[in-house]
């Protein structure tokens, strides 16, 4: 590399460029370096020539390349600061002077000085981004050349890398960039994948070639007959994004389909998707695998139309569509932005934009005084939604923001999920659900004793999890449903006297299945074991009228509840875990839980699933029938009418049953049934229900019968039946309250 090069490639995009800045910059260095060598043996001047170049190749400015050239004169030479802003000026001066603030930036493992660190970083960003991208272009070119560094320096430059400048380069859009830091920090932090990778990709080449040849040759062929303006060439995969995805979707290389791709540049918006209809009409796309980022950018502003298609050999192919200026923005980043922001608005636009996350987490940093606080808050920042943490072999895994060990188990084998049995972080046990931080080292503890847990479902944040567990659930639900609801059917068929293995065989029992609106006899018996539908209504269509004349049916248990025992609001307020929508839910009557308190869904034969209380007696009956357990939550986002009892002693002086209806009235409360009678000791007893939406409603209208004067007590009566004496209750809890002289107000 020559410092002509440099200028020449300058003039081609910025024609009146000060090239007199970039030769005074570069003779300074020559003579400020003079002596020094690389440990690679080369003259050290050359590694400031490469960061310029990398500078030249995101099309920034002569002042930015200038201070390239001498981003390490002040740290590594006998220059000074003041000699440097006096001969190159402030701007160049405080470029310079940021990278080498950056430069002597060690991100340790000791959460105190790596908080203060990134902090540093963030700061450098808000003030000037053509500091982190001097020194992004310096890094670029050091990954080129750790071949002369020792193993160990080796792996930690190469982790510092993938875990921090890679990420900032990807955050920043500057693709090319990213791509060379991830596969330069692959090749020296997992060695041995790197080379299985690259001999099998180097393997396979030849044939790939041809393969994309005969794509991309259609392609032009078709795109000039019908008249759009467009450039096809192949994209290879990078090695790192093959090993990332074969983590990811734990396949093997052979079952990566993206080996390679196609990618086509047009002239505008439009063109781009013309190509596309062109490329869906010449291969089938392949459902799901197409995504618009024109439509909705990434973060980083990347824009570009994805889809995946059935190629002309049968095989999969993923075709990239974009324009010419989007495809600068997708390799150039903010860079691209950056260049043009004092020229157009929009730009200018576009680059704060990307850098609001900057500004805002700089702004807010002075709130995160906790170390881990801020650590947290700059990693969702720069990983979007993403964590990083180490198995214990130092492998990084990446999850989404508030993942679990459960998460990361998935993430290393399915089979490692299946078995999971507990973990440990940083060396001490921890519960399952707990949230995985950033640099959190994480020890799987497996068993073969061990499934899945219907619980997980609550707390695992990856798809791949959260997919995994379903499915497993689902398989071992379906079967024991299958088995749950055969023992009733032929429980049911018994008490008719006959006899199940006759009146369940052939195609009269297929018959009856699909009269029942199911596709075969095993969905059927799986239905009514979820409690979709009764076994009577399965009878009703299986055995012949005159069979049932003169037997009564044990079960008549309608399809559809009536509305007296199961509101449509509760029916659809309620999430059953793994089930069917439509199968059928009733709330206890032991316990009536409101939305807002925890709850567990039982399994009631032939009847759905019954929602109680976490703490309701009934569920400690129970409790071993862990097979019929199941989890259900509140659908919050419905508005939903729900009735709650209680019970209220008071002072039985004139007006205060008026009293009481007024205080309900004044909160809006609609009282649908009232028991009020007199008791002793000059008592009355209140025996109400009202309407409410949850239990903070309820606890709301509570704490106003608080204030009215004259209520001694009042209680929320969770096992109501309204053929109970709860006037008996109340009187012995009067005497009681006499007793103890007691006045004041207990709520429970």
């Amino acid at each position: 590399m020559k410092v002509q090069d440099l200028t020449d490639a300058l003039l081609e995009y910025i024609p009146d460029a000060d090239v007199d800045i970039i030769l005074n910059a570069y003779i300074y260095s020559a003579k400020a370096h003079r002596g020094q060598s690389r440990r690679s043996g080369e003259a050290y001047i050359s590694h400031p020539l490469e960061v310029a170049n990398n500078l030249v190749k995101l099309k920034l400015d002569a002042t930015t390349v200038a201070a390239g050239l001498l981003h390490d004169t002040i740290e590594d030479t006998l220059s000074t600061p003041e000699e440097i802003k006096e001969l190159f000026g402030e701007e160049i001066f405080q470029l310079v002077d940021g990278v080498t603030k950056i430069s002597q930036i060690h991100f340790s493992s000791h959460e105190e000085s790596q908080a203060e660190n990134y902090r540093k970083m963030i700061f450098a960003m808000a003030q000037d981004i053509r500091v982190v991208l001097i020194k992004l272009a310096d890094r670029a070119h050091n990954m080129q050349t750790l071949e002369s560094l020792s193993e160990e320096r080796q792996r930690r430059i190469a982790r510092e890398t993938l875990e921090i400048y890679a990420p900032i380069a990807n955050r920043l859009g500057i693709g090319w960039m990213k791509t060379e830091l991830e596969n330069g920090s692959f090749r020296y932090l997992y060695p041995e994948e790197y080379r299985t990778i690259e001999e099998k990709v180097a393997k396979g080449k030849e044939y790939r070639d041809q393969y994309v040849e005969k794509v991309t040759s259609r392609l032009v062929k078709e795109l000039g007959e019908a008249e759009i303006p467009g450039k096809v060439a192949g994209r290879p995969k990078q090695f790192f994004s093959i090993y990332r995805k074969m983590m990811d979707q734990n396949i093997s290389f052979e079952d990566v389909y993206d080996l390679v791709g196609v990618r086509v540049l047009t002239e505008s918006l439009r063109d781009c998707y013309s190509v596309l209809g062109l490329v869906h009409s010449l291969w089938k796309p392949i459902p799901g695998k197409f995504k618009d980022y024109i439509a909705m950018p990434k973060p980083n502003m990347y824009q570009s139309l994805h889809t995946t298609v059935i190629g002309p050999r049968g095989e999969k192919v993923e075709v990239q569509i974009r324009s010419k200026e989007m495809h600068k923005v997708c390799e150039g980043g903010i860079a691209a932005h950056w260049r043009y922001k004092n020229k157009e608005d929009d730009n200018e636009k576009s680059m704060d934009q990307q850098l609001l996350w900057v500004r805002h987490l700089l702004e807010n940093q002075k709130d995160l005084k906790n170390p881990k606080e801020f650590l947290h808050a700059f990693k969702v920042n720069l990983f979007p939604d993403a964590v990083y943490v180490f198995t214990p072999g130092g492998d990084v895994i990446a999850l989404p923001h508030n993942a679990t060990p459960v998460d990361f188990a998935f993430q290393v084998h399915t089979d490692v999920g299946y078995r999971c049995q507990s973990a440990k972080v940083n060396g001490k046990m921890v519960p399952l659900r707990y949230k995985l931080r950033d640099g959190d080292q994480v020890e799987i503890i497996t068993s073969k004793d061990v499934s899945p847990s219907r619980d997980w479902l609550a707390f695992v944040k990856t798809p791949k999890a959260r997919s995994r567990i379903s499915n497993y659930i689902n398989a071992e639900e379906r079967a024991r449903s299958l088995s749950l609801g055969k023992e009733l059917l032929e429980q049911e068929i018994r008490e008719y006297g006959l006899d199940p293995a006759v009146e369940m065989a052939g195609e009269v029992f297929e018959e009856a299945a699909q009269a029942c609106g199911f596709n075969s006899t095993d969905s059927l018996l799986t239905g009514i074991g979820i409690g979709k539908l009764s076994t009577y209504h399965v009878i009703e269509k299986l055995i012949p009228k005159e069979k049932l004349e003169g037997k009564e049916p044990r079960d008549k248990t309608l399809i559809k509840l009536k509305e007296s025992q199961q509101p449509e609001s509760s029916r659809n307020a309620i999430k059953v875990q793994c089930f069917n929508e439509n199968i059928l839910i009733r709330i206890g009557k032991c316990c009536h839980p409101l939305p807002g308190e925890p709850i567990i869904g039982y399994i009631t034969r032939g009847r759905g699933v019954t929602v109680h209380h976490i703490d309701c007696p009934s569920v400690g009956n129970v409790i071993n029938d862990s097979e019929r357990l199941v989890g259900v939550e509140w659908d919050t986002g419905m508005e939903t009418i729900y009735q709650a009892h209680i019970a209220i002693v008071a002072g039985d002086k004139p007006g205060i049953m008026a009293t009481i209806s007024q205080a309900f009235a004044e909160c809006g409360i609609n009282i649908t049934r009232a028991n009020i009678q007199q008791g002793s000791h000059k008592r009355a007893y209140f025996d109400l229900s009202i309407e409410i939406h949850d239990v903070e409603h309820l606890n709301q209208i509570l704490e106003k019968i608080r204030q009215v004067d004259g209520v001694i007590y009042l209680e929320r009566i969770k096992d109501f039946n309204k053929n109970a004496p709860i006037k008996d209750r109340l009187e012995a809890l009067g005497e009681k309250l006499v007793q103890q002289g007691k006045q004041e107000l207990s709520i429970t």
